[in-house]
């Protein structure tokens, strides 16, 4: 049986850190409370929390998943899968944690069933390689536990149209502008079912294993808000509190960019390759992509997102690898007054990148390898979810009669 080394490059570097500030130690439970949201909001700020410190009850559950379209980029590994391994690291051993190849989402738009197989196993694949341990969390395919489509369709007879008319979600896959109804000449041809409910299939993901904390993006809040409103719905239509509302923890990460053009972020969906960095690329192909992405015709280096999107977009890349946990106005105002021009500046960014991936790179190559061993990781890992998740559905079943 494969075994995983705890010491790839991805956990000696300071990826292991997790954006802790310049020479502090590993990350502690106590230094989780930065990956709370900080939300000016009302909405968000309200259900944002820090992560619970020291021997919480009742026990937390820490769920979130990723979708199997293409081997994850540089964005998902800083922006979520970095994050959900120093929650790994750093939860109290009685947290239940639930990692999830959330391959039911993926179908929402028309996948090639060869390449979604590949997909879904390379997948859970980089959940290990990038240090993800099975021993501690439950990873798993969502198709292989039924209860979570089951959930979905008992949150659906109590979820509200008019709210998910409202979701950005389906109007940004299908490139339709914000103010778009389900009833609007532009989206009848286009939507689909599947994509319309996809919050509700999400939130039945977090729900059915009673999850109480949720790492997400920004752009996934409004996703959680929707699931506490299935909370609401649930619980005021049958009584109770059968089901439990998730708090969200927002990664501290700023958002990585795409290369190519750094006012949108990274996508494994963009036209070019040379948009994103995947962590299987090589050093040479990092090369390749850091040299030619778009900066401006300004030679000198410095942090200014609104005016310099491209170069700061590279700052960020440079500070998430860097050993001092230098932020990226640090580095930025360091490599200006050192006079460093853009050139010598983008083999710096590529360097850092390479040398930070190297570990992923190799763990990646080897899990794959392995005859059987993604299978029966996620094999294992359905048993676990299928019995945290029936918890939920005795629970629910009693409550709505069924």
């Amino acid at each position: 049986m494969f075994a995983l080394t705890k010491h790839t490059r991805l956990l000696e570097h300071p990826l292991r850190s997790l954006l802790i500030q310049a020479n502090r130690p590993p990350l502690s439970a106590s230094t989780l409370q930065r990956f709370s949201s900080t939300s000016s909001t009302s909405s968000t700020s309200t259900a944002a929390s820090h992560f619970p410190t020291a021997n919480p009850s009742p026990p937390q559950t820490i769920f979130s998943g990723i979708q199997p379209t293409g081997i994850p980029h540089l964005g998902n590994l800083l922006g979520a899968l970095r994050t959900w391994v120093a929650l790994q690291d750093a939860a109290a051993p009685s947290t239940k944690l639930l990692y999830s190849v959330v391959d039911l989402h993926a179908i929402t738009l028309f996948q090639r069933p060869e390449e979604l197989r590949r997909w879904r196993r390379e997948a859970l694949a980089a959940l290990l390689a990038v240090g993800i341990r099975e021993e501690r969390c439950a990873v798993f395919m969502q198709s292989q536990v039924p209860a979570h489509s089951e959930l979905m369709w008992i949150l659906s007879c109590t979820a509200s149209m008019g709210y998910l008319s409202r979701m950005t979600q389906w109007k940004s896959k299908l490139s339709l502008a914000d103010n778009t109804s389900p009833l609007d000449e532009s989206s009848k041809s286009k939507l689909k079912l599947g994509l319309f409910s996809y919050p509700v299939l999400q939130a039945a993901d977090i729900l059915v294993h009673r999850a109480t904390h949720v790492p997400v993006g920004e752009d996934q809040s409004q996703h959680l808000e929707f699931a506490r409103e299935c909370v609401t719905n649930f619980n005021h239509t049958y009584g109770g509190s059968h089901l439990v509302a998730p708090q969200t923890i927002l990664s501290p990460t700023k958002r990585i960019m795409s290369l190519s053009e750094p006012l949108k972020k990274m996508s494994k969906s963009a036209p070019s390759p040379l948009s994103r960095i995947l962590i299987t690329d090589s050093p040479s192909t990092i090369s390749q992509k850091i040299s030619s992405a778009l900066t401006d015709s300004d030679n000198s280096v410095s942090y200014a997102p609104t005016e310099r999107p491209g170069v700061s977009n590279l700052l960020t890349l440079l500070s998430s690898f860097d050993s001092e946990g230098r932020s990226p106005q640090v580095l930025g105002d360091k490599l200006e007054k050192e006079g460093m021009g853009l050139g010598a500046f983008k083999k710096l960014v590529a360097g850092a990148v390479s040398e930070g991936l190297s570990g992923v790179r190799g763990e990646f190559d080897r899990v794959l390898r392995e005859d059987g061993y993604v299978e029966e990781v996620a094999r294992r890992g359905a048993a676990r979810a299928k019995e945290s998740a029936e918890e939920t559905m005795v629970l629910v079943r009693d409550a709505v009669g069924l």
